[in-house]
């Protein structure tokens, strides 16, 4: 038992080496005054805040669609499950290039979704709300996923009870289930909004401009090289590793409450 524990102790300590040294090697390095100077450009300050604020809009969108999905995919038995559940799956594995040129070809001015809510003044090549679509198609299966499996841990018969009682459909699922699976739903959450603030290749595709970070990253580093796109790309990694410290820390404070 001792070998073993030894052993996985120092497989999981090699892993965790190769994870976080990349990461501590490019905040350790970086020049503090060009990091201030970076930090002081406008260009980056609202890339980074159009960054968050779109995937925040993806993931609150999403939690309202998406969690009547999870329930769904939880709880009933129903005709072609296997393939919703894989279509929810489905972006995770395609290249995400790919995806947002599949998102141009049904949202792009010239189609026919694009032209329909043209028509209502919504547009998605080169606004924030393109933006947030492509992030919402690229980093949903992280929110649906994990909702499922939280609602699937929450026992049926607790549902039923509250209905025995007098509780509507709906009063059982914000009062039961909703409140017992809360947990899993919000790293869910979390997660997707992580996966959006660092989706590239669907986001390049459909909307370039207003830049998001990571694309700002690339045409930096494209245009002048390293020096000019390391500190867009550390203030980026240092903002992301608080905002997900703060996050973990309030969860786990919830949880011991």
């Amino acid at each position: 038992m001792k070998n073993f524990r030894i052993l996985f102790s120092g497989i999981s300590l090699l892993f965790i080496v190769l994870v976080t040294v990349p990461l501590i090697n490019m905040i350790l390095t970086a020049d503090p005054k060009i990091l201030w100077s970076t930090l002081g450009d406008r260009e980056v300050t609202n890339s980074i805040v159009l960054t968050l604020r779109s995937a925040l809009w993806a993931t609150l969108v999403c939690l309202v669609f998406g969690i009547p999905l999870a329930y769904a995919l939880a709880r009933w038995n129903f005709p072609a499950k296997s393939l919703v559940q894989g279509l929810v799956d489905l972006p995770v594995m395609i290249p995400h290039t790919a995806m947002g040129i599949a998102l141009l070809m049904v949202y792009g001015k010239k189609f026919f979704l694009g032209r329909m809510f043209s028509k209502l003044g919504i547009g998605f090549v080169g606004t924030e709300v393109g933006i947030s679509l492509a992030m919402a198609y690229v980093s949903l299966p992280f929110l649906v996923n994990a909702a499922r499996d939280g609602i699937v841990a929450v026992d049926p018969k607790f549902e039923r009870v509250a209905r025995t009682m007098g509780a509507s459909p709906w009063q059982a699922f914000f009062k039961v289930t909703i409140p017992l699976s809360w947990r899993p739903i919000l790293s869910g959450a979390i997660m997707m909004w992580a996966r959006g603030i660092s989706e590239f290749g669907a986001v390049v595709i459909l909307t370039y401009h207003p830049m998001v970070a990571p694309i700002l990253v690339w045409e930096r580093f494209e245009a002048y090289g390293l020096k000019y796109a390391k500190p867009v790309a550390v203030l980026l990694i240092i903002l992301c590793l608080i905002i997900f410290a703060a996050l973990r820390w309030l969860a786990a404070r919830k949880q011991e409450l």
